[in-house]
């Protein structure tokens, strides 16, 4: 996807979200399809690498960091090449469905000191994802 389509389809995402004031859960998987396809492209993974992760199949390999980096990236909660907490709240304060709100910020805050330890986006990255979806599978989401 080329830089621009990036962005037009953030704008898109935010006009929904406005529209609706929080997606479904099923809104929000949906949403989450365009990333992933483009994350995919620019990372060289397959489904078979990174189609479960939301089922928490997290393989250790640096393009499948890089494509949970790029995940993080492309919704906007990576500032300064570094994951930001309070990025990360304000997505979910937009995008989660009211249900699911309370339970992603707390595993946020749970997991908000995990990318401290790594100078790496792409290993920061992962080892968040991770950390969250081990403090609650059934909440968690992931494209």
């Amino acid at each position: 996807m080329a830089k621009g389509m990036d962005g037009r389809f953030l704008l898109l995402l935010v006009f929904i979200i406005s529209a609706c004031d929080a997606m479904t859960k099923q809104q929000l998987k949906n949403s989450g399809k365009m990333l992933k396809k483009s994350c995919m492209g620019k990372n060289q993974v397959t489904e078979d690498q990174i189609g479960s992760i939301e089922k928490g199949k997290f393989i250790e390999e640096k393009p499948v960091m890089c494509y949970i980096a790029c995940i993080y990236q492309m919704t906007q909660i990576v500032k300064n090449n570094k994951l930001n907490y309070e990025a990360s709240i304000k997505q979910v304060d937009l995008m989660y469905p009211n249900d699911l709100k309370e339970s992603a910020k707390k595993s946020i805050e749970k997991c908000k000191n995990v990318s401290d330890k790594y100078k790496d986006l792409c290993e920061a990255s992962y080892w968040t994802a991770k950390c969250m979806y081990e403090d609650n599978p059934k909440d968690f989401i992931f494209p």
